[in-house]
């Protein structure tokens, strides 16, 4: 039996269950396919409870990365088998070049030399990027990634006469023999242009939950000043727009948990802004659990932020303008209302990646794409993967997934 326990997923579930089974022994190996660890927590302005920024909890579990040696990461890394049975895995990791110094050395006059720029993914499309960036804060590994793929001609010729830029760099193979495998393959948000009712893709002043947090975040496209996307004006007034796709047969079936706290949240960080602004955040449901009430009622006793419980029906664009005219139904009094907003914000909820993405071996998912066992062959879900949580509720469902699996290489 193998005492090595592999970790699928850097985000902050993923970090969170190989720390707590590399510090009590067990080599872990931690695999990331994004350029960098840090997941959905890095794109957050704050986060619960004690509303921090990602920084607050991330830099430290980055430190303790950094001082344990039993823990080894990699990025840009993909699975693509494995066989074997619970306490002797053999797994396949395919490496994707970085192209850049395996050292943190600052390319930021090179990138800054190219021509092509693309839509970052980190930014959620609120801007651009290079093709050769370091586009996340606080970047573990500290280190640059090219995306050769998106290199045009004169760049890909600009780059190739650079002596820290390897582009004939290839992909690498590693084989790695593991006990158990944690899965913390996180969520994305949910694709708004399904909602094309509610002008997601269609209207510019209608952006999603998460898209909000990169407008507030100090490292966002606009330096954390929140500003409507067509024009750059400071919105004075906001609609949220809560179970966009959600709770709702076509789109997701279920409730994502952190919707409404989330809005609740941005809300605040409207009004910290603009003190005359004016919020209404249109429910069906206001869904504040246990320590998060007194949050929630302390928020919705500001006198500018209305809350209407009524399904939004329709979001329209006023040409004149740029703003959005939502038409919503009143649950409470039946009465229909067509009400102009300056921005509006969609609060699409949690999408597992396993409702899209595969993974190369047998794993059973729900009709949602959430792990519903594995636990018999060893393989452990945390966070996210398993069922909508904060960040809290996530670290706690890590540490309990990586109990489990040290169980399993421990033979008990």
């Amino acid at each position: 039996m193998s005492e090595s326990i592999l970790v699928l997923g850097g985000g902050f579930s993923g970090i969170t269950a190989a720390l707590e089974a590399a510090e009590v022994g067990h080599e872990v190996y931690l695999v990331e396919k994004g350029p960098f660890l840090g997941g959905r927590v890095m794109q957050l302005n704050k986060y619960f409870p004690k509303l921090c920024p990602p920084s607050c909890g991330l830099e430290i579990q980055f430190q303790r990365i950094r001082k344990n040696s039993n823990l080894k990461f990699f990025t840009l890394a993909e699975v693509t088998s494995v066989s074997g049975s619970a306490g002797n895995y053999e797994v396949t990791v395919r490496l994707k070049p970085r192209h850049t110094p395996p050292t943190s050395v600052d390319l930021r006059p090179l990138e800054q030399s190219l021509n092509r720029k693309v839509k970052s993914d980190f930014e959620l499309g609120l801007c651009k990027r290079k093709p050769l960036h370091k586009d996340v804060p606080f970047a573990f590994p500290n280190r640059y990634v090219l995306e050769s793929e998106e290199l045009n001609e004169e760049d890909r010729k600009t780059l190739s006469q650079n002596q820290q830029i390897d582009l004939e760099e290839k992909e690498k193979t590693i084989t790695l023999q593991v006990g158990s495998i944690v899965l913390a393959t996180g969520w994305k948000p949910y694709d708004t242009t399904h909602l094309t009712n509610l002008g997601a893709g269609q209207i510019t002043n209608c952006i999603s939950n998460m898209q909000m947090e990169r407008l507030s975040a100090p490292s966002g496209p606009t330096q954390g000043k929140i500003q409507r996307p067509s024009d750059d004006k400071p919105p004075k007034k906001v609609a949220f727009v809560q179970c966009a796709g959600s709770r709702d047969e076509n789109h997701l079936n279920y409730c994502s948990y952190i919707c409404c706290m989330a809005s609740l949240k941005q809300a605040q960080y409207v009004r910290e802004q603009y003190p005359e602004a004016e919020i209404t955040i249109y429910y069906i449901d206001l869904r504040t659990p246990g320590r998060y009430e007194n949050f929630a009622q302390n928020i919705m006793s500001d006198p500018k932020i209305n809350t209407v419980k009524g399904k939004v029906a329709d979001v329209q664009e006023e040409i004149s303008d740029g703003g959005v005219w939502l038409t919503v139904e009143d649950a409470l009094t039946g009465n229909k209302s067509n009400e102009h907003f300056d921005m509006a914000v969609l609060a699409t909820g949690m999408q597992p990646n396993l409702s899209q993405d595969t993974l190369p071996f047998d794993i059973s998912l729900d009709e949602e794409g959430f792990i519903i066992n594995g636990e018999e062959k060893g393989i452990f879900a945390a966070g996210c993967a398993k069922e909508p949580l904060d960040v809290m509720k996530s670290a706690q469902s890590a540490t309990s997934a990586a109990m489990k699996a040290i169980q399993t290489v421990r033979g008990r």
